[in-house]
C-alpha cells in the first residue's frame, strides 16, 4: 500500500488560525517536508507536536531534485506533509511542483486548507471577489516584470500581488503610473497585531505609502479590475460593416469584432447577419 502527500496550510501570523487537521496531519506523518525545517520546528514546538527526525528541507532552490525522493518515500508507503513557511503551500510559495510529481506518479494528494494571505486580503478589500486572479511577486525588473505589468493593465479580474517592505512605495508608485488611477486595497501583517488594511485609489495609496514611516512586514495589494469596454449598437454595427466591406465573412467579421469591442460573439453575429448577406460562410 502506497502512502500520500498532504498540503498542509500553516498561519501567517496568527497562531490561532492552526486547524485540528493541520495537528493531525503533522502529528501523524512519516516525513514533514518544509520550506524552512527552522521555521517549521518553531511552529510545532508553539503546538506541542514532536519533530524527532521528520523534517526534510524541501525549497524553491531544490524542490525539483527532492520530488523524486518524495514520491519514492510515498510508495513505499509514507504519509508525507508539505508545509511552507506561512500560508497555502503553492501559493507564491514551493509546493507547486512537488505537487505536480505526485500527481504524475499517481499517488494521492490530499490538501488540508487553512490560512491564505492573497485570500485574506481579497475578503476584507472591498473589492469585486466574483471573479480574481493571484499574480504573486512581480519580478524586479526588466521585460518580464514590464510584460506583467500590461497584462494587468488590461486584466479586468481583481488582482492580488504581494510586495515585500523595501519595494512597496515603489511599486504602488508603478502601477499608479501603469494601470491608472484603480481602486485598491493594501494590507500589511494580516492576521498580526499590527494588521493595517488601506484603501483608496492606487495613486493615493501611493502617496501615503511615500509618506509613512519607514515599511516593515508584509504586503498584499489588491488591485479592483480595468472596467471592461463598453460598446453600444452603432458601435458594432459600425465595426461590422467595416470588417465585411474589407471581405470578411459574416463569421469572420463577428469574431473579430466581439474580441476588438469586448462584445459577445453572438451580439456581432447577429449585426453581421443583419448588415450582410444573412449567409454565415
Amino acid at each position: 500500500m502506497t502512502g500520500e502527500l498532504i498540503v498542509v496550510a500553516t498561519p501567517i501570523g496568527n497562531l490561532g488560525d492552526f486547524s485540528e487537521r493541520a495537528r493531525d496531519a503533522l502529528e501523524r506523518a512519516d516525513v514533514v517536508c518544509c520550506e524552512d525545517t527552522r521555521r517549521t520546528r518553531v511552529l510545532l514546538s508553539a503546538k506541542g507536536i514532536p519533530a524527532g527526525g521528520r523534517l526534510v528541507s524541501v525549497h524553491a532552490h531544490n524542490e525539483a531534485a527532492k520530488s523524486a525522493w518524495v514520491v519514492g518515500r510515498i510508495e513505499s508507503g509514507d504519509t508525507v506533509v508539505y508545509v511552507s513557511d506561512a500560508g497555502t503551500p503553492g501559493v507564491s510559495d514551493p509546493g507547486a511542483r512537488l505537487v505536480a510529481a505526485v500527481v504524475a506518479s499517481g499517488n494521492r494528494v490530499t490538501a488540508v486548507p487553512g490560512p491564505s494571505a492573497a485570500l485574506a486580503a481579497l475578503v476584507v478589500s472591498g473589492l469585486p471577489m466574483g471573479r480574481f486572479c493571484v499574480e504573486g511577486f512581480l519580478p524586479r525588473k526588466g521585460a518580464e516584470r514590464t510584460q506583467r505589468l500590461e497584462a494587468l493593465r488590461v486584466e479586468e479580474r481583481t488582482a492580488i500581488v504581494f510586495e515585500s517592505a523595501p519595494r512597496v512605495a515603489a511599486t504602488l508608485d508603478e502601477l499608479a503610473e501603469v494601470l491608472g488611477d484603480r481602486p485598491a486595497t493594501v494590507c500589511r501583517e494580516l492576521t498580526k497585531r499590527h494588521e493595517e488594511v488601506r484603501r483608496g485609489t492606487l495613486s493615493e495609496l501611493a502617496l501615503d505609502q511615500r509618506d509613512a514611516v519607514e515599511a516593515r512586514g508584509e504586503f498584499v495589494i489588491v488591485i479592483g479590475g480595468t472596467p471592461a469596454p463598453h460598446a453600444d449598437d452603432d458601435d458594432v454595427d459600425l465595426a461590422v460593416a467595416v470588417a465585411l466591406r474589407g471581405g470578411a465573412t459574416t463569421r469572420d467579421a463577428a469574431t473579430e469584432v466581439a474580441s476588438s469591442l469586448g462584445v459577445s460573439r453572438r451580439r456581432a453575429y447577429e449585426a453581421a447577419l443583419r448588415l450582410g448577406t444573412g449567409r454565415s460562410e
